[in-house]
């Protein structure tokens, strides 16, 4: 799995502390909704050709954290 404190910050100076793709203003929000609406890797990165796969599978892993985390009560 990928470490995705590498590549994922939380500053509430920057698109209101929404967990963005560090050095840019990309959320990871951005970056789920375009795969989960059938973007492919090779596709985001042509559209953002500042981010590589590595920074969309850290999307992916913070993604998988976050929901392990998450209780039901």
């Amino acid at each position: 799995m990928v470490d995705y404190k590498k590549y994922i910050t939380v500053d509430n100076e920057r698109r209101f502390g929404t967990p963005i793709i560090s050095g840019t203003r990309i959320s990871v929000s951005d970056v789920l909704n375009w795969l989960a609406n059938e973007m492919s890797v090779a596709d985001i990165i042509s559209d953002f050709p500042e981010l590589n796969e590595m920074q969309i599978n850290a999307c992916l892993s913070f993604a998988a954290q976050r929901e392990s985390r998450t209780r039901v009560a």
